[in-house]
């Protein structure tokens, strides 16, 4: 069962550390996320507009709430630069407990 205080974390790939940098702090700084890992760059192939796409991309990963996950969606749809951005939530079935608290209360402002 869900609840609105359920831990997420949420993937999102990034043109470049530019952009990644940008839309971690965004995130951050509205308290949509506790926290956001800009990760090291990483090969993607991918299907596109009938091609095959070979690019390099710097992934985030996003640590917030079910309760903050539509906000969070809404303001990478509008801020990040793809078309369709990769956004992938899941849930965080066991973790320290102090440092999940840490998340809710991060974005608490946001619920």
């Amino acid at each position: 069962m869900t609840t609105p205080t359920e831990i997420l974390i949420v993937w999102c790939n990034c043109p470049d550390h530019a952009t990644a940098t940008h839309l971690a702090s965004g995130l951050v700084k509205e308290k949509l996320a506790a926290c956001v890992n800009v990760l090291p760059a990483v090969e993607s192939i991918y299907h596109w507009e009938n091609r095959l796409e070979n690019a390099t991309e710097v992934p985030l990963m996003i640590k917030t709430t079910r309760a903050n996950y539509c906000q969070l969606e809404n303001w990478l749809q509008t801020h990040h630069p793809y078309t369709i951005a990769e956004i992938i939530a899941t849930p965080v079935t066991a973790g320290l407990p102090a440092y999940l608290n840490w998340v809710r209360t991060a974005t608490a402002e946001n619920i």
